[in-house]
């Protein structure tokens, strides 16, 4: 069993984030006040989106211990881990016209239960061709962040982002013989650019995106990525529902020192949103 924390959040993002934070708050002005013509569903201090994502997994990883090499184990190829879909959950608060804070939680879990078509070094540990073999790969994605819209009109905004990410991935094999498990957590800092923009009173199409980047270096042992793509439709029903639908990539790749994982998720989402 191994547990990696990959790398820690840059003091100056987490600076940057809280002094952002503060700022936001200090000018804090209730959106229940009277405004311009804003679009239909841009009144509210509160959104709640709720819904499934679809995505198709590229998902490669390797673990070593004992000084004895992991094998590159891919999870759809080696673990026969089929398509599946898995909730989101969305929560904007929203305390002023052109600030927002953003929380996002996607539980993704794969169950492992096929028998081997190769020899597999997992953990320092042999599994042999032929034995049967379950488990489970589970990535529980956290999202937190904060969103200044420096322009905003009555049909549409751009604005950037300052977020972290806490990434908690874990993959356990068990045979009838052995059991082993690995697990990589860490808080990801990111920024990024978002917009949207009304075609239709009711209609919106927007897109973000996010990413943070630790290259190769001789003075180090670990290296990680974090890319998060997000385009997306809004139709609101009124000003309090609504309903989004998207297409999402998300691409999270980490080295320390023979351990690594590259994983790739993407497909279509469709959301629920309601706001107060």
């Amino acid at each position: 069993m191994k547990v990696r924390r990959l790398f820690a959040m840059p003091a100056g993002v987490a600076l940057a984030w809280i002094l952002a934070t503060s700022t936001a708050l200090a000018q804090y002005t209730p959106l229940g006040r009277p405004q311009s013509n804003a679009a239909t569903g841009e009144k509210y201090n509160v959104e709640i989106a709720y819904g499934v994502w679809n995505p198709t997994p590229e998902i490669v990883f390797s673990s070593e211990q004992f000084g004895i090499l992991g094998s590159d184990i891919n999870l759809s190829e080696d673990l026969d881990v089929l398509k599946a879909k898995f909730q989101a959950f969305r929560l904007v608060l929203r305390p002023g016209r052109k600030h927002k804070f953003r929380g996002e939680y996607i539980p993704i879990r794969y169950d492992v239960d096929t028998v081997l078509r190769r020899n597999l070094i997992f953990n320092g540990v042999l599994y042999p061709v032929g034995l049967p073999i379950q488990g489970e790969f589970k990535w529980n994605a956290w999202r937190a962040g904060y969103e200044y819209d420096f322009i905003y009109r009555d049909r549409g905004f751009l604005g950037f982002l300052i977020e972290a990410k806490y990434t908690d991935v874990r993959a356990e094999l068990t045979t009838p013989i052995t059991s082993e498990y690995a697990e990589a957590k860490a808080p990801i800092p990111a920024i990024g650019l978002v917009g949207r923009g009304y075609i239709l009173p009711n209609l919106a199409i927007g897109g973000e995106f996010s990413a943070f980047r630790l290259p190769e270096n001789e003075d180090r042992d670990y290296s990680g990525r974090y890319y998060d793509f997000d385009a997306y439709a809004t139709f609101n029903f009124t000003n309090n529902l609504g309903v989004t639908g998207g297409y999402r990539r998300l691409t999270l790749g980490y080295q320390v020192d023979n351990d690594f994982g590259d994983f790739i998720m993407n497909g279509y989402y469709l959301m629920g949103v309601a706001r107060f």
